[in-house]
């Protein structure tokens, strides 16, 4: 691998954002060894906005590998997932965001040997219940007709530690069970599965039963849905109701359910809403909804969508449904892929999925995502350390401080990465109950990294988090004659390939804290010796040519000076002359 040589660049620092009207007219200036251009932009007199975090896209699907079942919470300021790993074992993989293609991969649970349980582990469910994690499994011991429902419990607060088998979960009936997992409502606890009616594997029917705990049914099963309507029947027999998920907004409960049959393109998402105030142990309060929320989209070249879980953004603001599909009609059980996006709701307070997305459209990253909060990292003393900060390659990359210091002196604190030399921050005051941010560039090197932040005795200052303001190339809107490309070099594994007058790379929904000039980076790879390229800031644009060649696979650096306003804001890249490739772009702020 190429090592990237980064010039050391000086810490910058600034007060919390405050409603000041941003200038109409705005510089680009565009420094490169050719010499130096300008271009004027307009923002309209937008002012500063509430700061989430800096936004940027992603692209399904959320993971390389097959991911059939996902079963994805966010706790912590980690998202985690586990699935039906080959069926043989249980994994939970972790990562900072809900792109799980860097995540730390770990097998936390082995069946035995020659037990009712050693084979066929399905559709696992991570849950987090009354201070405990719990994952829920169904397995057989070789013969499907022998399936059952089995639970493990976490040993410790770490959901890729230890767990210890806690047994069967099951009803008096003890009939044929899958899919199941815990849900609680109003303070009680219940058991949601799919089941079997009796012996024969004619029909799988969603059921419900009380629990006393977490590990234990203390009540008979109610029988909630059967596949009775046509779509649901679709493949079969057998027909099939499986892979119920809860969702739960302003006091309503869902059951969000797969029908149709697994091992085809017609697998869907049904709904099973509960009547406000109606008891859950009551069929008849249960309404299901005719047709399908979420089903196959030949356009969008998406087939079996189904099987899905529900999780939050990073700040709380949004939901969003996790679900697999695969990318080919005939692909039936195979190249099952998790996929993610955010759920909206209708007037009725009724959940709205909308069409399955196709693998080439850029969704905005769910609220929050990159801010890596301060409570959620390691603290000791004056010793603030956030770990698994991945990076693909080595480079320098920008880091964002946000930070509170109401007093009337300016801080200072040490910042290191895996434990190298560190540098100094400096914090001027933000002001009393404000926030203040300030940018640096560290030596991340690939695989994870730890950020670590030292504070002098007596510092007035406080940490409230950190970030990564980097957006990769490949996750962006490609238009035209623009591709994403592998590429092992690269910082997220891939490039963005422009080739020809018709190609454009459309970076949106990037947000900075406030209005003003920022130092952005393009990380450019195998420039064509005429390539220009011409970059439109919120609709200004202006043709530049790009730095000399270097060897391939060896980043150059175009560094520009752009004029953003706060919210949201869109950089446009369109492919003038020649060809080259986008790896990424950074964007902070350098000192005066």
């Amino acid at each position: 691998m190429n090592k990237i040589s980064v010039k050391p660049q000086k810490a910058w620092t600034g007060k919390n954002p405050r409603r000041i009207i941003c200038s109409i007219a705005a510089a680009l200036l565009f420094i490169l060894a050719g010499g130096a251009y300008m271009l004027l932009q307009h923002n309209n007199g937008v002012t500063d906005e509430v700061y989430k975090g800096h936004g940027g896209t992603f692209k399904n699907t959320l993971a390389e590998i097959d991911t059939p079942d996902p079963s994805v919470i966010y706790r912590e300021g980690y998202y985690y997932m586990t699935f039906t790993h080959n069926g043989t074992d249980i994994m939970v993989m972790k990562s900072r965001t809900l792109d799980f293609r860097q995540a730390e991969r770990k097998v936390v649970w082995y069946p035995p040997a020659e037990t009712a349980y050693s084979a066929n582990l399905w559709a696992p469910e991570l849950q987090y219940i009354r201070g405990s994690w719990y994952i829920y499994f169904a397995a057989d011991d070789g013969r499907n007709e022998n399936h059952r429902m089995y639970v493990l419990q976490g040993d410790s607060g770490d959901p890729q530690g230890g767990y210890t088998f806690k047994g069967q979960v099951t009803d008096s009936t003890n009939k044929w069970a899958i899919d199941g997992l815990a849900m609680e409502a109003d303070g009680e606890l219940y058991f949601v599965w799919s089941g079997w009616e009796g012996e024969v594997n004619a029909a799988q029917n969603t059921y419900i039963a009380p629990m006393s705990d977490p590990l234990t049914i203390s009540g008979p099963r109610v029988l909630i849905s059967e596949p009775l309507l046509p779509w649901e029947q679709a493949g079969g027999p057998p027909y099939i109701n499986e892979g119920q998920s809860v969702l739960q907004r302003d006091g309503r409960v869902f059951i969000v359910y797969s029908g149709a049959g697994s091992w085809t393109p017609h697998y869907s998402l049904g709904l099973l809403a509960l009547k406000p105030g109606g008891n859950p142990l009551e069929a008849a309060d249960w309404i299901k909804s005719e047709e399908p929320l979420l089903a196959m989209d030949e356009a969008a070249g998406v087939y079996g969508p189904g099987h899905n879980s529900f999780t939050v953004s990073p700040d709380g603001s949004e939901q969003w449904i996790v679900y697999h599909a695969t990318t080919g009609a005939a692909d039936g059980w195979n190249n099952r892929k998790a996929r993610a996006q955010r759920v909206s709701w209708d007037n009725e307070g009724l959940p709205v999925f909308g069409k399955p997305l196709p693998l080439s459209e850029a969704l905005n990253v769910p609220s929050g995502t990159g801010v890596f909060r301060a409570e959620s990292a390691v603290r000791s003393g004056n010793r603030l350390e956030f770990p698994s900060l991945p990076s693909a390659v080595d480079s320098g990359t920008p880091l964002l401080v946000h930070y509170v210091n109401p007093g009337g002196e300016a801080a200072k604190a040490l910042l290191s990465v895996n434990g190298g030399p560190p540098s100094t921050l400096h914090l001027p005051p933000s002001g009393e109950g404000q926030a203040g941010y300030a940018y640096l560039s560290l030596p991340f090197t690939a695989g994870k990294n730890t950020v670590a932040i030292d504070w002098p005795e007596g510092a007035g200052a406080e940490v409230q988090a950190i970030e990564i303001p980097r957006y990769e190339g490949e996750a962006q809107s490609l238009e035209g004659e623009a591709a994403a490309e592998d590429n092992p070099y690269a910082s997220g594994g891939a490039v963005a390939g422009l080739s020809g007058s018709g190609a454009a790379l459309r970076f949106g929904n990037i947000q900075v804290p406030r209005c003003g000039t920022y130092t952005v980076t393009l990380a450019v790879l195998n420039a064509s010796p005429d390539a220009k390229l011409e970059v439109s800031v919120n609709g200004a644009p202006e043709t530049i040519s790009l730095p000399g060649r270097k060897e391939r696979n060896q980043p150059a650096f175009m560094e520009l000076k752009l004029k953003l306003q706060s919210g949201e804001n869109e950089i446009i890249l369109f492919d003038r002359q020649g060809s080259f490739g986008i790896d990424y772009m950074d964007i902070w702020q350098k000192s005066e």
